[in-house]
């Protein structure tokens, strides 16, 4: 058996990826939409997500990708807390308000739902598919990008409709006769 030296290899040289087309290339990775809570009080703000993902299973914990020029970015990179508001396929107005059309921003994205207070002290949307009530495990900044990992601390799952999706810049909806529950 022979050894090899680790040291003396070296990365092919990468070429360079242009924005363009890294950005059409991630238009067809569809995503499910969810609404980022977080804050209390008038200290409150929110971001429609499709980078939410299930990291691990021992223990619960979720991971989130935030742009860290979004407004809400301040807030939650200093909170202990947040919640995951997975939406159904007809809540697309709750996700294009926290997306911020319109200009609005913090608290007045709430404006217009109903909403539980959580354990944590954040927001749960009462209508969303599943609601993730999560303590800010660590996060790590990379680039432009924030890495959130939630550790969830309680699950509420409220309806069993289909859930919003994102592909190609628009909102979009799975089969009308799907059921993933049936056999």
């Amino acid at each position: 058996m022979s050894i090899i030296d680790i040291a003396s290899f070296r990365p092919a040289q990468r070429a360079e990826v242009e924005d363009s087309a890294f950005k059409l290339a991630m238009r067809n990775l569809a995503g499910a939409v969810s609404v980022i809570t977080v804050g209390t009080g008038s200290n409150r703000t929110g971001f429609t997500a499709t980078s939410v993902s299930s990291f691990s299973a021992e223990p619960p914990t979720i991971l989130v990708s935030l742009n860290k020029t979004s407004s809400s970015w301040p807030i939650l990179r200093d909170a202990a807390s947040f919640a995951c508001n997975i939406l159904s396929d007809g809540q697309s107005p709750v996700a294009d308000r926290f997306a911020g059309k319109g200009g609005i921003k913090g608290n007045d994205r709430y404006v217009g739902w109903e909403w539980d207070r959580l354990e944590s002290g954040v927001l749960g949307l009462q209508s969303a598919l599943a609601v993730l009530d999560c303590d800010v495990d660590e996060i790590i900044e990379r680039h432009t990008h924030a890495l959130v990992f939630g550790r969830v601390r309680h699950v509420e799952v409220t309806t069993s409709e289909q859930p919003l999706l994102y592909w190609r810049g628009q909102y979009q909806q799975l089969l009308p006769n799907f059921d993933p529950f049936r056999s």
